[in-house]
């Protein structure tokens, strides 16, 4: 569950993972079933352009997922990511984002769209918007001010302090609903604290589903601060952000990353007043949540989290607690 690069990178990882059609007594560790729950209150880029014209639901991180789950150099999935780079009315928009724009159009179901769409891409998981109401997020910065839209969210120079959707009723998708009740393993994260993870915790339904979820939930936490949302915020302080907005509890454990990085990397993200989230795995543990701490960063012009690491960690994890329960 999540949003934006850091739920299609972990989704690169847990789909090499995946049973095939056809294999038989699949091993221990291999997922038989794997689904990504995706936040839908994007706003800006190509996405923003097509809820505007269209009122529909913004399909870009749902697309990065359809493309992160498909056969790695497919070219289905090369055109599905393809975006335009001239045309006053094409420049910006992705190939994958007009295709779900115009299989919404056709069948009139913006969630029945984006499971054709990744029929089509033939994904290895199935993919669901948390949920279909057109929300809008409203943020309670730190100066009492309320920011209407992720957009302008990003671009204030406030600190979040709550985050509220708009509407506040709007309702989890059932088959949502039903992918967290039934899975063994739960993710959320990583992802921007308030703008990816957070903001699926306000949908209707989804606390309660994941307060009673039988599956093992784990918070995989961010690699570094980010501006507005998480500056200054140790690993324990993303976990209490999160709890304050979900009403409960809804960790088992967290993988955090104690490995160091590079003075280059360091001062790169120094210029943005980032640094890496300080690992403070005694104030997690000590809000019951289990901590797996590790070497969980990839390092290049931009900190990703090293997905087959990460999956290697996720997947013990599940291997413990379904065979705990036989």
């Amino acid at each position: 569950m999540g949003g934006g690069t850091g739920l299609s990178t972990l989704l690169r990882g847990l789909c090499r993972h995946v049973t095939t059609p056809g294999t038989h007594s699949p091993a221990m560790g291999t997922i038989s079933d794997l689904a990504a729950v995706v936040c839908v209150t994007d706003d800006g880029g190509s996405s923003g352009r097509l809820r505007r014209d269209f009122n529909m639901l913004p399909p870009g991180d749902l697309r990065n997922c359809m493309v992160a789950l498909s056969e790695e150099g497919d070219l289905l999935a090369k055109l599905f990511a393809h975006r335009f780079r001239g045309g006053d009315a094409l420049e910006g928009h992705s190939f994958g984002n007009l295709f779900v724009a115009a299989l919404t159009e056709i069948t009139g179901d913006f969630a029945h769209a984006v499971q054709l769409s990744s029929k089509i891409l033939a994904t290895r998981g199935s993919i669901y918007p948390v949920t279909t109401a057109n929300a809008t997020l409203v943020a309670r910065m730190d100066d009492g001010s309320l920011v209407s839209g992720e957009t302008n969210i990003n671009a204030s120079q406030q600190r979040i302090e709550e985050l509220m959707i708009e509407p506040p009723d709007a309702a989890a998708l059932p088959e949502t609903l039903a992918a967290i009740e039934q899975a063994d393993l739960i993710t959320i994260g990583p992802g921007s604290l308030y703008t990816s993870i957070i903001t699926n915790l306000l949908v209707q339904g989804i606390p309660e589903a994941l307060a009673k979820a039988r599956g093992l939930r784990v918070f995989v936490c961010n690699l570094m601060t980010e501006a507005n949302e998480s500056l200054g915020l140790t690993a324990s302080e993303h976990i209490e952000k999160i709890y304050e907005h979900a009403g409960a509890p809804i960790f088992d454990y967290a993988l955090v990353n104690t490995a160091e990085f590079s003075d280059d990397t360091l001062a790169r993200y120094a210029a943005e007043n980032a640094s890496p989230i300080s690992a403070d795995i005694e104030r997690v543990e000590a809000m019951g949540v289990r901590c797996v701490a590790g070497n969980f960063a990839s390092e290049g012009e931009v900190v990703r989290h090293a997905a087959s690491r990460v999956t290697g960690a996720l997947l013990a994890l599940g291997r413990a607690h379904v065979s705990s329960r036989r």
